[in-house]
Formats: C-alpha cells, sequence, structure tokens
C-alpha cells in the first residue's frame, strides 16, 4: 500500500512539474520556434510517462523500436490492457506521437492540454458524428506528418485477453496513407487493474513492435483490421 501511495503522490507532483516546461512549450510557439516547440513537448511526455512507469516498481522491455519507419508519421495500433498504456508507449516507443483517446480524457485538467499539445483527438463513441469528426482529425493530423496511437479494442481488457478490434478502426491509416505499426502490450494490466483494490505492482511489462504493414501494398480482398490483429496476438506468450 506505501508502493500505491507513493506513487499516487508522485504522479500529481511531476504532473504540475510539467507545468514549467508548458511555459517554455507556449514561449516557443509565440517566437514562432515550431521544431524546438514540438522537441520539448515530445521529451517531456517521454520523461513522464517513463518516470511514472519507474517509479511503479515495474521493469519494461522493448523490443523492436529499429523497425519503426522514421521518414514519415506512422499510426501505432496496440492492444489495450491498462491506463497505464499510455504512459509505457510515452516512455518506451521513440517517436513523438499523439493518441485517438476516449472523451473522458479530456477532463483532466493539464493532462488534456498536454495530449493537445501531442496532436491528440478525443473520441465519444456514444456519439456517431463526434466520432465521424474526431476521425478525419485523426487523419489530417496523419497526413500532415503528426505520428497517433490507436487501440482498436476500444476499451482496456484489465486482463492478457484481446479483444475483438472495431471495424473501420484502422481507416486512419488507409485514408491517411500511412504504414500501421503493431505494438503488442504484455502484462501491463498486472501494474494496477489486475490487482485487489488500488493498488501499485512491480511488474515485468514487455512492448513488443512488429514490422510496418504497408496498407496500400496489401491486395484488395486483405482484411487489413483482422490481419494486424492477428500480428499482435501472434506476439503473446504462448
Amino acid at each position: 500500500m506505501l508502493r500505491t501511495i507513493i506513487w499516487v503522490i508522485y504522479v500529481v507532483l511531476h504532473t504540475l512539474y510539467t507545468l514549467y516546461h508548458l511555459l517554455i512549450v507556449y514561449i516557443f510557439g509565440a517566437l514562432g520556434m515550431r521544431e524546438e516547440q514540438e522537441e520539448r513537448i515530445t521529451k517531456t511526455a517521454h520523461d513522464w510517462g517513463k518516470a511514472l512507469i519507474t517509479v511503479s516498481g515495474s521493469k519494461v522491455e522493448v523490443s523492436g523500436t529499429e523497425l519503426i519507419p522514421q521518414t514519415k508519421a506512422v499510426l501505432f495500433v496496440s492492444n489495450h490492457q491498462s491506463n497505464m498504456d499510455i504512459m509505457l508507449l510515452l516512455g518506451y516507443i521513440p517517436r513523438g506521437k499523439g493518441f485517438v483517446a476516449k472523451v473522458e480524457l479530456q477532463k483532466i485538467p493539464l493532462v488534456n492540454t498536454w495530449m493537445r499539445k501531442m496532436h491528440s483527438v478525443f473520441l465519444d463513441r456514444q456519439n456517431m458524428r463526434q466520432s465521424v469528426q474526431v476521425m478525419r482529425q485523426a487523419i489530417d493530423l496523419l497526413k500532415a506528418g503528426h505520428s497517433m496511437v490507436i487501440f482498436p479494442e476500444g476499451t482496456r481488457s484489465k486482463s492478457s485477453h484481446m479483444g475483438e478490434f472495431k471495424r473501420g478502426s484502422l481507416s486512419l491509416a488507409v485514408k491517411a496513407n500511412v504504414p500501421i505499426v503493431p505494438i503488442t502490450i504484455v502484462d501491463s494490466f498486472k501494474i494496477l487493474e489486475g490487482n485487489k483494490g488500488f493498488r501499485i505492482k512491480p511488474t515485468h511489462v514487455k512492448l513488443l513492435v512488429s514490422a510496418p504493414i504497408y496498407p496500400a501494398e496489401l491486395p484488395p480482398e486483405q482484411d487489413l483490421t483482422e490481419l494486424v490483429r492477428q500480428q499482435i496476438l501472434s506476439r503473446f506468450p504462448a
């Protein structure tokens, strides 16, 4: 329980500390220093995510990052086990990235500001019209060169089980003409959701990056959603 209390306090303090970096981000923006602004946003998000996982006592094993294309935007597609997944992907996948995030995150002060700065969008799956508009925004962001992350299951599994992918969720990559990079997250739910009550437990987590998939190179009859899902699923331990 002590570890959990320390972790919660650290989350609050470290998140508040990012206000300093947010001020610098705004100054860079006012001065037209766009490249420096993007670098500061990416580094702050990276440090925040990695620090919060480290304080949980967890160890993260990462493989395949050398497979990530570096010359253009990509759509990272991952399974979703835990609320820790955003921290993991920010802290351990070396690319600037925004998220197709659930609309509830828009209500968290400061976190929502940083997510917007990272070029994230907020999706309300209960509002079809809003969902269509948000997906169009995501396509425009990808076309503009901003990599993004989507969790096609739509919600956390809170277990080692992986749910079905929402149909149409990967059309972002097709319409923006960007590669899909599958990522398999293994055991992140054991840090928090897999425990009784709200309790942080040190865990060995794996992030397994697979080779990019280029939708434009696939035959028309190929089921892209199922192809990516099976690629992610294939990396789970037997």
